[in-house]
């Protein structure tokens, strides 16, 4: 938490600052407070799941039950559009996304002082609650499904071979067999300067809106105590409709992107 008599500016600086092991800015340094409410909402996403699962009825479904049910149709329905049926591999791993991310952005809806407040009591400086704020977790992201593109890639062109004349395949394309040789290397590199624009886009993407979002509550924080929540109620009511489509757009975007390497099969 903040201490009283900064300026504006140190202010913002020290919310923007997350809780880190190791020296801040340096490739092994964690951001402690990034991994643990991670791994507590991923927890809490799983629980849910788990105990609905569970507790599924034939009768009557109450509203914990709808509101699973409602996400896995909409995510099955996504995947279905794009393969024409449904697929347990691919619609596992977008309802997963879709709703650890929507967590994630949620707890851009707690007043921005509330938990680094607790925490300052126990002598916790620094804290960042929403992890879609922190470049690393939204990187870890798009890395990881980069990386299960060419997974798929490489199984549905039968081997690692396969997967290389896929990438050379593109974007452009010869039926000359001299010509398709010398445009190999060509297609090769763009095929990897395409799939690092994907890494950077989708995930900066997601850490951008929800990085000046929480900026934007910082801002209102700094108001005098009994204006704030004029600016603040209306932003958070806008809010809410950002965070729900950035989870939409993180989980849509991957079901595509493994889509498009399925389409060659």
């Amino acid at each position: 938490m903040a201490e009283s008599g900064q300026s504006g500016a140190e202010i913002i600086q020290h919310h923007l600052q997350n809780l880190v092991i190791g020296e801040r800015g340096s490739f092994w340094s964690l951001d402690v407070d990034t991994l643990l409410f991670s791994t507590l909402l991923g927890a809490l996403f799983c629980g849910f799941f788990y105990f609905i699962a569970k507790r599924m009825q034939s009768g009557v479904p109450g509203f914990a039950q709808n509101v699973a049910e409602m996400a896995f149709d909409f995510v099955d329905n996504t995947v279905k559009s794009f393969f024409g049926e449904s697929r347990a591999d691919v619609g596992s791993l977008a309802l997963t996304i879709f709703c650890w991310v929507l967590l994630w952005n949620i707890m851009d809806l707690i007043p921005v002082d509330l938990l680094p407040a607790i925490a300052s009591m126990f002598g916790i400086h620094h804290l960042k609650i929403v992890p879609s704020t922190d470049s690393n977790a939204t990187f870890a992201i798009s890395i990881t499904v980069i990386t299960l593109t060419y997974i798929y890639a490489f199984k549905n062109n039968h081997g690692f071979f396969g997967l290389i004349k896929s990438m050379g395949g593109h974007p452009f394309e010869s039926k000359n067999f001299l010509f398709k040789i010398i445009l190999f290397p060509i297609n090769l590199v763009m095929r990897i300067i395409e799939d690092m624009a994907k890494v950077i886009s989708l995930s900066l993407r997601l850490y951008g809106n929800l990085f000046a979002g929480e900026l934007v509550f910082i801002l209102i924080g700094l108001l005098p105590f009994f204006v704030q929540f004029l600016p603040g109620g209306a932003w958070a009511i806008f809010h809410i409709l950002i965070v729900s489509i950035q989870a939409y757009i993180i989980m849509i975007l991957t079901v595509v992107y493994i889509s498009m390497v399925e389409a060659h099969h």
